[in-house]
Order: C-alpha cells, then sequence, then structure tokens
C-alpha cells in the first residue's frame, strides 16, 4: 500500500507541473505544444513552432540549457526529436541545477547530435549520438543489416540515427544507476554507471565526472545554437526497483489461450519469403519433406531476429528475418494482441488465416489513416473508420474477432473494422483460406507484441 501512495503521490505532483493528465501507461506530457510551462534556464533561445514542435533556435550565441522544473529520480523519458546537417545538442541527465554543464556535474549528457555530419569526422566512440558522453560509446553496427532499401534512411557509419531532416524516436531509461537508451527500436546504450568510478581513471575521455553517481535532478536539453526540434515529449516515474515491461503484462482472460508466455517463442513458427513459402498455396501444394525442409529456414531465421526483450516479442526488422507465425492453424477466432510501433513511420500488421492483414503503421505521421484496417482489400472496405492509434513508442491493443470470412477488429477500445470481409490476397478469385496459421508481419522495421490471447469460436 505505502508503494502505491508514493506512486500514486509521484505522478499527481508530474502532473500538476505540467498541466497534463497521464495517458493510459502513466505516460505524461511534459511539453504541452503551446508554451515552456514547466520549463527553465534558457527560455529566450527555445521556441515553440507549428504542429507544437519544441526548438532550439540557430545562430551563434543562441542555445544553453533548457531545463525541467522538477526533478526526477528513477523514469523512463520517451520523445521524438529531427536534426539538421551537423546539429549537436544534448540531454542532461540529473542535472543539480538547470545551467550545470551535464557531462560532468550532473549524472550525465546523452549525446543528441549528427554524427554523420561532415564537421564531426573525427569524433571518439563516446561522443556519437546516444552515447553517455565520455563514458559510454552508443552501439554503431548499422551496416548492411537493412531491408527493401531502408539503409538510405541513416546516417551511415554504422548509425541507427536517421538522416538529417527525419524524425526519430528515443526512449530513455534511467532506473537507479543503470542507463539505457532505445534509438529507433535498437538498444544502443545499456550500462550500470555504479561499476564506473568516475574519476578520471576509468572512464574513456579520462577526465573526472564527480556528478555520475547523482540519484536525483533536472532533465534537460543541452543547446549549441543549432536548429533542433523535438514533439511528443513524456517521461513516466517509476520506483529504483522498477522491471520494464512488468507493469504492462496482462492477465490471459478466462477461456483464452496465452500464445505468448513473455519469456520464449513456444507456440511460434519462422516464415520464409523463400521460394514463395510465404504463400499458404505454395506450402499446400509442397511436400512434407519440402515444407520441413522449409520451415527449418524460416526457424532460423526467427531465432535470428525475434526475441523476448523486457517481456515482449521484438523483432529487429533486420536482413534475414520475417514474420512470426503461430504453429497451430486457426479457423474461427478471437484475439486479443498488444503492440508498439518504435520509429517513426514504423510499419507491421497481423495476418489472419495467412493472409495480409490487419494493418498496424505509424498512423500520425505516414498516411494519416488509422491502424487495424484490412489494408490488402480492393472490393471491400480496406481503411480503418478512425484514427484510435497512440503516439510512437506507446503501446496499443487490438481486439480482433474473425467468423468465416468476416472481421471486426477494435483498436483500443474502438470499433475500427465492422464485420468486414477480409479477400484472399494470394487468389483473390477465392474466399480467404477457411483454415491457416496467424503471422506478425515483418515489414523492415523494429515492432514489439505482447499480452497476446486467442479463443477459437
Amino acid at each position: 500500500m505505502r508503494k502505491l501512495l508514493l506512486s500514486s503521490l509521484a505522478l499527481a505532483a508530474a502532473t500538476v507541473a505540467f498541466g497534463a493528465k497521464p495517458d493510459a501507461e502513466g505516460f505524461v506530457s511534459i511539453f504541452n505544444g503551446k508554451d515552456l510551462t514547466g520549463w527553465v534556464g534558457a527560455t529566450n533561445t527555445y521556441v515553440v513552432e507549428e504542429g507544437g514542435v519544441l526548438a532550439c533556435q540557430p545562430g551563434k550565441g543562441s542555445g544553453g540549457n533548457l531545463a525541467t522544473v522538477k526533478q526526477y529520480d528513477n523514469f523512463i523519458l520517451r520523445f521524438e526529436f529531427c536534426l539538421p546537417t551537423n546539429a549537436n545538442n544534448g540531454l542532461g541527465i540529473r542535472m543539480p541545477a538547470p545551467d550545470s554543464h551535464a557531462a560532468y556535474d550532473a549524472m550525465c549528457e546523452l549525446q543528441i547530435l549528427d554524427d554523420g555530419g561532415d564537421q564531426y569526422t573525427k569524433l571518439h566512440p563516446y561522443q556519437f549520438h546516444g552515447s553517455i558522453y565520455g563514458i559510454v560509446p552508443s552501439l554503431r553496427d548499422n551496416v548492411g543489416k537493412q531491408i527493401w532499401g531502408k539503409d538510405k534512411n541513416f546516417t551511415g557509419n554504422g548509425s541507427y540515427l536517421r538522416k538529417p531532416g527525419m524524425w526519430n524516436f528515443e526512449e530513455v531509461r534511467v532506473i537507479g544507476s543503470r542507463i539505457q537508451v532505445i534509438l529507433n527500436g535498437i538498444m544502443i546504450v545499456d550500462a550500470d554507471v555504479a561499476k564506473i568510478k568516475g574519476d578520471g581513471t576509468d572512464t574513456p575521455d579520462k577526465r573526472k565526472h564527480p556528478g555520475l553517481h547523482r540519484t536525483k535532478g533536472h532533465i534537460g536539453w543541452l543547446g549549441h545554437g543549432h536548429h533542433v526540434q523535438w514533439r511528443n515529449i513524456r517521461i513516466k516515474e517509476v520506483s529504483a526497483k522498477h522491471v520494464v515491461g512488468s507493469d504492462t503484462v496482462k492477465k490471459c482472460p478466462a477461456g483464452f489461450t496465452q500464445l505468448f508466455n513473455g519469456k520464449d517463442l513456444t507456440n511460434w513458427k519462422g516464415v520464409t519469403t523463400q521460394e514463395k513459402f510465404d504463400n499458404p498455396k505454395v506450402r499446400h501444394a509442397a511436400s512434407i519433406e519440402k515444407r520441413a525442409e522449409m520451415q527449418k529456414i524460416a526457424d532460423q531465421g526467427m531465432i535470428d531476429h525475434w526475441h523476448v526483450r523486457d517481456g515482449a516479442l521484438f523483432f529487429d526488422g533486420f536482413k534475414g528475418g520475417y514474420s512470426l507465425a503461430t504453429i497451430k492453424d486457426y479457423k474461427d477466432f478471437e484475439m486479443w494482441v498488444d503492440w508498439r510501433i518504435l520509429s517513426v513511420q514504423g510499419d507491421s500488421g497481423l495476418y489472419l488465416r495467412g493472409s495480409p492483414q490487419v494493418q498496424i503503421w505509424d498512423a500520425h505521421n505516414q498516411w494519416h489513416i488509422g491502424s487495424g484496417g484490412l489494408y490488402n482489400n480492393k472490393k471491400n472496405p480496406s481503411k480503418a473508420l478512425s484514427i484510435q492509434d497512440r503516439l510512437v513508442g506507446n503501446w496499443n491493443t487490438f481486439h480482433v474477432t474473425m467468423r468465416g470470412e468476416r472481421v471486426t477488429v477494435e483498436l483500443n477500445g474502438v470499433k475500427v473494422v465492422d464485420n468486414t470481409v477480409l479477400e484472399n490476397y494470394w487468389d483473390r478469385s477465392q474466399p480467404i483460406f477457411p483454415v491457416e496459421q496467424i503471422e506478425l508481419q515483418c515489414h523492415g522495421d523494429p515492432v514489439e507484441f505482447k499480452n497476446i490471447f486467442i479463443r477459437e469460436l
């Protein structure tokens, strides 16, 4: 009871500071999209632009720190940001004061940098985007991994940062002495700074970081005179013992079967596009021996690219990976599934009875059409009735009912597909397959699924 009370008080304090109510996951917006309420410091050089975007004004002498009025200890921070060419900024963590030198006096500075810019060809590893500045370098192994030409979206040289002018999604977790940075779905930093002295003897930059072990402080953007933009900035305060993902686990409803146990890939198998084996008609026509041969290939792709991360099914979106399918085939069913997009304009979906698809995508930044629609329909309605999608990085819930060839979809409690025929993508002269597998779609973007429950009808 005491823990619940403290959590409620912390949430209430954050709500009062920024005038916002917590969302379904308990995240509170700390930027209202209108003014700098709740922020202090260099308020003369940060402005609110059209569309509810926070921006640091460019130019010599501009920049400085824009910090939260409120101080935070343990939290999960989610935000979207966009950089111009050669931009430089930072994210101060647990700053003792708004004007602190975050890289040294605060717990740390997380680098925000166009690390593909021509001004930054001689950076140290600990200076690239997402790094704990001077202390822990970010992961940079994004070389030849992307599929379907998506390499062109990234700055190159191993970075998971998107090119200047493109929006990125980042999730920062600061829990106790552990810092995690997830950039566009990929964990680029996972470090426990309690293991680092910070006295200059064990830091890559050989400098002292006296604030490294701070337990509380302000959060701030650290401007250097470049036009960096942010939007959808929200935070969730947690305890020092918080287990990421534990608070979004749901109990399996009565009468349903749990398809994902939160631990491993039990109940699932891989799908491969080799020899067109993603097509149910091709699979049905193949011999038992051929199907077994191709399933081995598909399962290796599953093992390499689908993982359990923080209690969720995580797909990395890289070459060699493809969709995930239920081992069992289904006829009529009712299904619950939670999902979240991890990159701006991310894309995925659900294949019902082996056929595409119940659409999953970033409805707010792409086509401005809601997720849930039966995307590949031509004769019957294909679009969702309304946009019910939450922000990139937040969890959504589908409730799908399939009877015969008709599908009803609710997204976050609102009906977005109403008893609509799902057409057979693979053979439009025939109705949807009467019995087939359910698939979580690969579209080359990182995505997560959890709380997957099914009931046969």
